[in-house]
């Protein structure tokens, strides 16, 4: 071996725990951001196979009647003008 790769290997294995400790921390966080990832993806499909779901449904209709409204609304209108 050279001497560079001699001195390069003394500097590893000096630095060997805190290379482990950093490898070990990396992987905790890739797996962090995968599961958050993973996550996010299954909410986002249950979201929307509800939303197609929801929109499947029948909705309920209301009617509503404006006759006394517009009876009141020209019933004044009637009086302005007869002022």
């Amino acid at each position: 071996m050279s001497q560079e790769k001699v001195d390069r290997y003394k500097q590893e294995k000096a630095n060997r725990k805190k290379i482990m400790r950093k490898q070990k921390v990396m992987n905790i966080v890739r797996k962090g951001v995968l599961a958050l990832a993973a996550i996010a993806l299954v909410a986002w499909l249950g979201y929307s196979a509800y939303d197609i779901y929801d929109s499947g449904k029948e909705r309920v209709v209301a009617e509503v009647n404006y006759d006394a409204v517009t009876n009141y609304l020209n019933g004044l209108s009637a009086q302005d003008t007869a002022e």
